[in-house]
């Protein structure tokens, strides 16, 4: 589920926006899997500042964050009661543990939050939900014009934004879209940042596929910006907002956002959470609000997959078979009417006309039929699409949800057996807290938007269901009133 990315052949990082190397590339930056942190200070690039095992020995580990001193009566090493420890997840390739959740639960992160990091859960009428954007606003994306550089040897396809809150107009490519992607699915391990639509090595300059990106696209842009979170986010107002043409700006912004300290562990840090009493969540209930929602989202990927599968063949029988029958049954009526022709009747002229003309109703008809599936099946399909990415990232999410109750569960096991301080225990509860508000505020906005988004999808669809049969009885009705004056 980890995201990787992605090889391509226009998008390659090529071009003259890019540095000759890459922030990953230099000594010191950790990879997107996290599989350990560096000690703390290690690397000459102090991207962390974490208490590491090089600090504390695990045994002595506290509940508390690094800086703070042990409790008194703990004694940091000595004593029974401080050598348990919860027990760390050897599969160093977990979500759990490349998210950074199971660093952020043993009370291993520490750095400091500047208060444009914060993230804000707050309790809404149906439960935690993250704190909305004061200033909410849209991006249109439009013009894919194709473009060329190195005199013409190389093409690609650029897309015009438009955001609203600034009015001014970027220019983007789809491999701009995948850098981006890229660093906020690595930033937030509990959001889930909705996947671009595929790229395509062949024929990705034909129309059909230009327009059915740039719908994928505007799609996956009203999902970013009506998300709290990510529409706030320092690198997605980058790529909004920086000029096209600056790209020294362009790079400054690109390096900061690739050098964010706020990843792994150090992400949950930023995430505050209610406090006060009736603020505490029951992990119990937690437990089984996120076990019901596992259920439902692999309840809606099957279906989901169901849908797409009949409304794909649905739209191919309309586009090949319904199409052709109704013209055959169009060429039949022509043949009847070429027939009667033949008889050289004046009466009968009108009669030969009428059937002619209900031929060229039967042959309009099957055309209306196989453009019809742009209007009406082909949105629901990229609404689809959209939305199964979405499920595969829920996977992942809840994984570290799961991770997080785990623990708080041995160490209160810990604290039974009296292998553990209580206040320890605590920490890990605390923690545990703030991962649990941050997943239902996420199950909180995924359910809006959906009901939102399937609304207005549903109504489209049925809209244009109508106009096409209305435009199908239309056709039938004018060879109807051929017949009047025979």
């Amino acid at each position: 589920g980890s995201y990787q990315p992605s090889q391509g052949s226009d998008d390659d990082w090529d071009d003259d926006w890019d540095d000759s190397s890459t922030v990953a590339d230099e000594p010191g930056a950790l990879s997107s899997s996290y599989p350990d942190y560096e000690a703390a200070g290690g690397g000459a690039s102090g991207r962390y500042r974490l208490s590491t095992r090089s600090e504390l020995s695990l045994g002595s580990r506290s509940g508390h964050p690094a800086g703070h001193p042990h409790p008194p009566g703990t004694g940091g090493g000595g004593g029974a009661k401080s050598s348990a420890t919860v027990s760390r997840n050897l599969n160093r390739f977990s979500t759990f543990v490349k998210s950074g959740g199971e660093a952020f639960v043993l009370g291993e992160a520490s750095g400091f939050v500047k208060d444009g990091d914060k993230l804000c859960v707050v309790l809404g009428p149906q439960g935690p939900e993250w704190q909305e954007n004061p200033y909410p606003f849209q991006c249109s994306i439009e013009d894919p014009t194709k473009q060329t550089k190195f005199k013409g040897m190389k093409s690609y396809i650029a897309y015009k934004l438009v955001p609203s809150h600034t009015g001014q107009q970027v220019h983007r490519r789809y491999k701009h879209f995948d850098w981006l992607y890229g660093r906020l699915a690595e930033k937030f391990p509990v959001i889930s940042v909705p996947h671009l639509p595929e790229k395509q090595a062949t024929g990705r300059f034909e129309e059909d596929f230009i327009s059915k990106r740039r719908k994928g696209l505007a799609w996956w842009m009203d999902h970013m910006c009506s998300h709290p979170v990510l529409a706030q986010c320092d690198a997605f107002q980058h790529f909004l907002t920086c000029p096209s043409t600056d790209e020294k700006a362009w790079k400054q912004g690109k390096r900061k956002a690739e050098k964010d300290e706020m990843v792994g562990a150090n992400f949950f840090l930023t995430i505050s959470v209610p406090t006060g009493p009736g603020a505490s969540l029951d992990l119990q209930e937690v437990e089984s609000q996120v076990d019901g929602f596992k259920a439902f989202t692999k309840k809606m990927d099957e279906s989901a997959l169901q849908l797409n599968h009949t409304a794909n063949e649905f739209a191919r029988k309309q586009v090949t078979g319904f199409k052709k029958e109704y013209q055959k049954v169009g060429h039949s009526f022509k043949c009847l009417s070429q027939a009667f022709e033949l008889d050289q009747q004046a009466f009968s002229a009108g009669l030969n006309q009428a059937i002619a003309f209900t031929a060229e109703a039967y042959d309009a008809i099957g055309d209306l039929f196989a453009d019809q599936p742009r209007q009406d099946l082909d949105p629901v399909m990229d609404l689809l699409a959209l939305y199964q990415g979405h499920l595969a990232n829920f996977p992942d999410i809840i994984h570290v949800q799961k991770g997080a109750l785990t623990k708080v569960k041995e160490s209160k096991r810990h604290v039974e057996e009296g292998k553990m301080e209580l206040q320890k225990a605590e920490g890990i509860q605390e923690r545990c807290n703030i991962i649990s508000f941050a997943t239902l505020a996420e199950i909180n906005h995924f359910h809006k938007i959906r009901v939102r988004d399937f609304k207005s999808q549903m109504q489209h669809f049925l809209q244009q269901q109508i106009l096409f049969f209305q435009k199908v009885t239309q056709k039938l009705e004018e060879a109807l009133h051929k017949y009047d004056s025979v």
